[in-house]
């Protein structure tokens, strides 16, 4: 059975702007797939009705057997838990250490009091230290936020994915506002998360050569449409110029030489 299963997905914002129009995927345990497509496709729209962050228009998305769409907000508190997300901006407290971020994603499993508070047992602040070694961030455990770098400020927000414990990784544009050598240290990191821990990965790339050496499997959007789910193996120079349009020339260039 499938982990997560899109069927009819379609988002329309007010004055009747259409940001995903009947999208049908389906995402089986342990796959690592790139969603690409020109910026305004729908890609990010994507994700975030997934885990409810907005709410479809119509259609229905299934994930681990259940109707996601249809949970009240406590119900949907309970399943965020099993979905880590990781976003552009990395969407950090920067005034908090490392340490302080990445435990803020236990609170989905806290009630109101312990949230605010900030108490967390043992065991959860163990784990904690635990990912943040393997990210590499041990020697910033105790550092404030705003003095990282980008590339260790998105692996504090995969940290704090990864403390969630959760079936399904969504990540939406991990790497757009690094430079490449950030950039392949964070995909690396996303691609042993999901070999070594068997994580399911869904990630958003503009890096169409990205998208290639990393993804199982690439699905394209253009125009809140999918026009390619396949192998990146299957992605041809004709399906690229479908999926980007007129952007497609430069990215072309970068898929021939990756």
């Amino acid at each position: 059975m499938s982990l997560l299963k899109v069927t009819n997905l379609s988002k329309e914002y007010k004055g009747g702007t259409k940001a995903l129009s009947n999208v049908n995927f389906s995402v089986d345990e342990g796959e690592f797939i790139s969603i690409i497509g020109p910026s305004g496709a729908g890609k990010s729209t994507l994700l975030r009705c997934i885990n409810r962050m907005i709410d479809a228009t119509s259609g229905e998305i299934i994930f681990d057997g259940v109707n996601v769409m249809s949970l009240g907000k406590n119900e949907l508190r309970k399943l965020r838990t099993k979905i880590g997300m990781i976003f552009q901006h990395y969407n950090l407290v920067f005034r908090l250490s490392v340490i302080e971020n990445v435990l803020h994603g236990r609170l989905g499993y806290k009630n109101t009091l312990d949230g605010i508070l900030g108490k967390h047992k043992e065991e959860e602040k163990i784990q904690a230290f635990k990912i943040i070694d393997k990210l590499g961030l041990n020697e910033q455990a105790y550092k404030r936020c705003d003095e990282l770098s980008g590339g260790q400020k998105q692996r504090v927000g995969i940290a704090r994915a990864l403390i969630q414990n959760p079936r399904l990784v969504l990540c939406d544009e991990p790497i757009a506002s690094l430079d490449p050598n950030a950039s392949k240290i964070i995909m690396d990191h996303l691609k042993s998360i999901n070999k070594e821990m068997g994580i399911t990965c869904l990630l958003n790339l503009h890096q169409v050569d990205v998208a290639m050496k990393y993804s199982d499997r690439i699905i394209g959007i253009n125009s809140g449409k999918i026009v390619y789910d396949g192998s990146a193996k299957s992605l041809t120079r004709e399906k690229i110029h479908e999926i980007y349009g007129s952007e497609s020339g430069e990215l072309i260039t970068d898929y021939e030489a990756s």
